[in-house]
């Protein structure tokens, strides 16, 4: 993802437009139906992580993906790009060969979603110093509380 993050700055002009453009008051059930669906599939750590090593990697071979990956199933990182392709995420390219040669890389819609979690990035970036304070507080209150 830090590939990503050169986008910063258009990824904060996508969403103060978007935050321009939604109506906090019309919610379409279709869109809404969609949205969470999203979230739940892009929420995956596989998807994300394939997500990632396609941004920073461009045309990835199925075996090299699963490489990359990490820790991957073959069966798990299968149904992975299955579904990412299925969104319109990847595109898959079978070679005619023995063995047979496969492989994947994003489409358009898929870096959008990239330059998309781009902000979780930034907000991850900015955040930081806070989110391992609480942790430690957390942390620390859990060991008084168990005393």
């Amino acid at each position: 993802m830090k590939k990503l993050l050169v986008n910063e700055k258009r990824v904060l002009e996508m969403k103060a437009e978007l935050a321009r453009s939604v109506q906090p008051t019309e919610v379409d059930p279709k869109l809404e139906a969609l949205v969470r669906e999203i979230i739940e599939r892009v929420a995956d750590k596989w998807t994300m992580l394939v997500l990632e090593v396609l941004a920073e990697h461009g045309v990835v071979r199925f075996t090299r993906l699963g490489t990359l990956v990490g820790d991957i199933s073959q069966k798990m990182l299968t149904k992975t790009v299955r579904q990412m392709e299925r969104d319109g995420l990847v595109t898959r390219t079978v070679y005619p060969v023995i063995p047979p040669r496969v492989e994947y890389q994003l489409t358009e819609l898929g870096c959008s979603l990239g330059a998309a979690f781009c902000g979780v990035w930034i907000w991850a970036a900015e955040h930081r110093d806070e989110i391992v304070r609480a942790r430690k507080a957390f942390g620390e209150g859990r060991q008084q509380g168990s005393a």
